[in-house]
C-alpha cells in the first residue's frame, strides 16, 4: 500500500510541475478562485505542539488560518434536525429568573416511571445528583433539571436504547423546550458511522455529552464530559499512579494504543494507520478487527476504504470552557499521524514530569468517579449562573481543584491556603482562638480559666470566641478575667460540629481550635503558629491519631497509641485555615454533620479527613511536653467522653463512615515531627528560644 501511494504521488507531481511549466497551472488556480469567490480558504493542517513554544500560547492563536473544514452536508442537516436550537446561548435558553430566588442553585431530577429501564450508569449518574447538596424533591425550587429517562445510549442497536423520548420530553410540563434542562450523554448514532443524531430534539437543553464533536458543540452551553464504563466507581475512585516529584519520568514506552480498529465507519481511518506508528518497542499499538458481526466481510478494508463522507477529526476535550488541555495533553491532528513519534520524542523530561503531574491531578480532580464528572458537569452551569462569584481558570487547574473551591466564600486566590505559595504570600500573623465550651462555669479555677490566660498572652492572639454549648445559660462577662485581647461568647446551638461553623467574628487566616479543658503554654502555642504559618493548607496541632485496616474486619481501625505514626491531629489543640470552616459547613453532606451532633462525637476525625481529601497530605505534630494528657471530668460537669465505653467505638465507626461517603481513605500516615531548634539538645537553655517547652 505504502509503494502504490507513494508512486502515485510521485506521478501526481510531476503532472503538477508540467503543468506550471506550460502556464496551465496559473489559470487554473485562477479559475477556482473565481468558482469560490467568498468561500473560507480551508488550510492544510499545521502540526503546533504547544508544549514545547516558550510561552505555552493558546491554541486560537498559533494557528495559521481557521478551523477544520466544513462537515458533510448530510451531518449538517441531521444535526439541524435534532438541535433547532444550534444557536443556544445561556442568555438566550436559559431561564435565569429559577436560579435567584431563596432556594438559590437546586437541581430536580425527574421522578422514573413505573417499569423504567434505567443503565446502571444512568442510574449513578442520578445517584450522583441526588445525593449531592444541590439536590432538591420540590421542582417548584428548581434551578436545574435532570430527565428521569436514560438518554446515555441512543444507539438503536443498543439493548439500553429507550424508545420514544421524544414524545415523552414534550409531555413533561416543565419541559419548556428544554430550558433549563440538562441532559446525560455517552453514546450516539448507530454503527458503523456513530452521528450526533440523538432520536430526539434536545430543543433548549444543555447537553452534557461524550465525544461531542466540536462543529456541533455549543460553546459556552454544552458540556463536554468524559465516556466512561458502567464499571465506573460512584465515588472516590482509584487514585493517579504518579509519585509525587517521579524523575526521571520516562517510562519503557513512549505511546502507547489499544482498541478495536474500526475497518469501516467513523474513525477507521485513523484506527488504521495506527499501525504505521507501530515499532513494538517504544511505541505499541494493539489493535483487533473483531468489531460487530459482519467484521469479516471488511477484514482487507485497509487497502480500499477512503470514507471522505465524515470528519472524525475535532472532538471537544472534556469540560474544556475549564480545563487548559494544553497544560496536560500534546494535542495534533488525526491528518498528521505519522509526525506524532518525533514530536513527542523532541519534548523534554521537564515537560514529560509537567504533563504527567497535571494529568494526575485532573483525573483526581475531575474524572476518577461518576461523583465527580455529575458534580463538575453542576458546578460549570452554575457558575455560568452566579458568573460573578466564579471560579476562575487557576481555580479549576490547580490543586486542589474547582470542586474543593466554592466561590462563595470568595473569588480571590489570597483569600485560600493553598494558593499562598503559587502567588508568593504568607498568611497574617495573628490568629482567632476559639474555644470549646460543653461545662457550666462553677469556679475560677476550672482549666478554662487558665486557658484564656495563656491563649491571651500570645503576641500573636488577635480574639478570643467561646463557643457555649453548655445547657446552661453562659455567665456574665463580669465573671471572666480580664484580658488584653477582645473576648466574644457564642451560642454554640449544643451541637458538636458548631466548633466548625464559619463564624463572621473569625477575621484571621489562622484559628486556633481548643478544647475548654486543654493544658498548653504559651511558648507552645506560639511555636505551633510559626509552624502553621509555614503549611497553612494543613492541619498543625499536639495530640495525634492514627488510623490503620484491620484484614479480619475488613474494615478500618482507629487508635489512640503513642507511636512514631500518625495520621490525624486532633482539633481540641490545633491550628488551621478559617476556609476549612466554610468547607466542613458547605461542602460536606448535612447526613455527616448531623451523624457528629447526634453522637457528641468525631467532629475532630472529620475535619481531618476534609482537609487530607483537599490536600492529599498529613497533618503535622509539632513539639509536645510529655506531661500533657487528659484531664479528669469537672465537677457538676457531664462524665468526661473518653470515659465513656462506646466513645471509642463509635470513633471506629466514625472512621468507616467517612470513608465510605469519601469514596476511598484520604487520611495519609506520616511519622514528622517539628521541634524547635535545639530542642532536647544538651547546651545551655539560655540559647533556646522556647525554654519551657522542656520543663517537667
Amino acid at each position: 500500500q505504502a509503494r502504490k501511494k507513494y508512486v502515485l504521488l510521485g506521478l501526481c507531481t510531476c503532472c503538477w510541475l508540467l503543468l506550471y511549466y506550460w502556464g496551465g497551472l496559473q489559470e487554473c488556480l485562477l479559475g477556482l478562485i473565481t468558482h469560490r469567490r467568498g468561500e473560507v480558504a480551508r488550510p492544510w493542517p499545521d502540526w503546533l505542539d504547544r508544549v514545547l513554544l516558550p510561552d505555552y500560547a493558546d491554541q486560537a492563536e498559533l494557528q495559521h488560518g481557521g478551523g477544520p473544514g466544513e462537515s458533510p452536508r448530510q451531518r449538517q442537516q441531521t444535526w439541524a434536525g435534532i438541535y433547532k436550537d444550534s444557536h443556544c446561548r445561556m442568555d438566550t435558553c436559559f431561564d435565569f429568573a429559577r436560579c435567584q430566588g431563596q432556594s438559590g442553585f437546586r437541581v430536580y431530577v425527574y421522578p422514573p416511571e413505573k417499569g423504567e429501564r434505567v443503565s446502571e450508569s444512568y442510574r449513578k449518574i442520578l445517584t450522583s445528583v441526588a445525593e449531592s447538596r444541590y439536590y432538591t424533591s420540590d421542582p417548584r425550587e428548581a434551578c436545574l433539571f435532570v430527565l428521569g429517562i436514560d438518554t446515555l445510549d441512543r444507539d438503536q442497536l443498543s439493548s439500553q436504547f429507550v424508545p420514544n423520548v421524544d414524545e415523552r420530553i414534550r409531555g413533561y410540563p416543565l419541559w419548556n423546550e428544554g430550558r433549563n434542562h440538562v441532559i446525560f450523554n455517552l453514546y450516539s448514532g448507530t454503527w458503523p458511522n456513530y452521528t450526533e443524531d440523538l432520536g430526539f430534539n434536545v430543543g433548549q437543553a444543555i447537553l452534557a455529552k461524550a465525544s461531542l464533536n466540536t462543529e456541533h458543540f455549543r460553546p459556552g452551553f454544552d458540556i463536554s464530559i468524559p465516556l466512561f464504563s458502567k464499571d465506573h466507581p460512584q465515588k472516590g475512585g482509584e487514585r493517579g499512579w504518579l509519585v509525587r516529584n517521579t524523575v526521571p519520568p520516562r517510562r519503557k514506552y513512549l505511546l502507547m494504543f489499544k482498541g478495536k480498529r474500526y475497518l469501516t465507519g467513523i474513525g477507521s481511518d485513523t484506527r488504521n494507520a495506527l499501525h504505521h506508528i507501530h515499532n513494538g518497542k517504544d511505541i505499541v499499538s494493539l489493535t483487533t478487527c473483531r468489531h460487530g458481526k459482519d467484521w469479516e466481510k471488511h477484514k482487507d478494508a485497509r487497502c480500499d476504504h477512503d470514507n471522505q463522507e465524515y470528519e472524525s477529526n475535532g472532538w471537544e476535550l472534556p469540560f474544556s470552557d475549564v480545563i487548559q488541555w494544553n497544560q496536560a495533553v500534546i494535542e495534533g491532528d488525526e491528518r498528521l499521524l505519522l509526525q506524532v513519534p518525533s514530536t513527542v520524542r523532541a519534548v523534554g523530561i521537564d515537560r514529560v514530569l509537567a504533563l504527567r503531574q497535571r494529568t494526575q491531578m485532573l483525573w483526581e480532580a475531575y474524572f476518577s468517579s461518576v461523583d465527580k464528572i455529575v458534580l463538575t458537569t453542576l458546578e460549570i452551569i452554575k457558575d455560568r449562573v452566579y458568573s460573578h462569584i466564579s471560579r476562575n481558570k487557576l481555580m479549576w487547574n490547580a490543586l486542589p481543584g474547582g470542586l474543593l473551591v466554592l466561590p462563595e466564600y470568595s473569588t480571590h486566590l489570597a483569600h485560600y491556603p493553598f494558593y499562598y505559595l503559587n502567588l508568593g504570600i504568607s498568611p497574617g500573623q495573628e490568629f482567632t482562638a476559639v474555644i470549646h465550651s460543653t461545662s457550666p462555669l462553677v469556679s475560677q479555677s476550672q482549666p478554662i480559666m487558665k486557658l484564656l490566660q495563656v491563649v491571651s498572652k500570645s503576641k500573636y492572639c488577635s480574639q478570643i470566641i467561646i463557643l457555649w454549648n453548655s445547657e446552661k445559660p453562659p455567665p456574665h462577662r463580669s465573671k471572666w478575667p480580664p484580658m488584653p485581647v477582645p473576648l466574644t461568647v457564642t451560642d454554640g446551638r449544643r451541637k458538636t460540629s458548631s466548633r466548625f461553623l464559619p463564624h463572621a467574628a473569625i477575621e484571621t487566616d489562622a484559628v486556633l481550635s481548643l478544647d475548654e479543658d486543654t493544658v498548653l503554654l504559651t511558648n507552645e502555642i506560639n511555636f505551633a503558629f510559626h509552624v502553621w504559618r509555614s503549611f497553612p493548607e494543613r492541619i498543625v496541632g499536639y495530640p495525634p491519631r492514627s488510623h490503620f485496616w484491620d484484614p479480619v474486619k475488613r474494615a478500618w481501625g482507629y487508635t489512640s497509641k503513642w507511636t512514631n505514626e500518625y495520621s490525624i491531629v486532633l482539633t481540641g489543640a490545633a491550628f488551621y485555615h478559617r476556609y476549612y470552616h466554610h468547607l466542613f459547613s458547605h461542602y460536606l453532606p448535612s447526613s455527616l454533620r448531623a451523624l457528629v451532633d447526634r453522637t457528641l462525637n468525631c467532629d475532630d476525625i472529620l475535619m481531618n479527613f476534609l482537609v487530607s481529601a483537599v490536600t492529599h497530605l498529613p497533618p503535622i505534630k509539632v513539639a509536645q511536653r510529655k506531661q500533657y494528657k487528659e484531664m479528669p471530668a469537672l465537677q457538676g460537669s457531664k462524665t468526661a467522653p473518653w470515659a465513656n465505653p462506646e466513645h471509642f467505638t463509635q470513633r471506629q465507626e466514625c472512621v468507616n463512615t467517612f470513608a465510605s461517603w469519601f469514596g476511598y481513605m484520604p487520611l495519609v500516615h506520616s511519622q514528622f515531627r517539628l521541634d524547635p531548634v535545639l530542642f532536647k539538645d544538651h547546651v545551655s537553655v539560655f540559647r533556646k528560644k522556647y525554654k519551657d517547652l522542656e520543663r517537667v
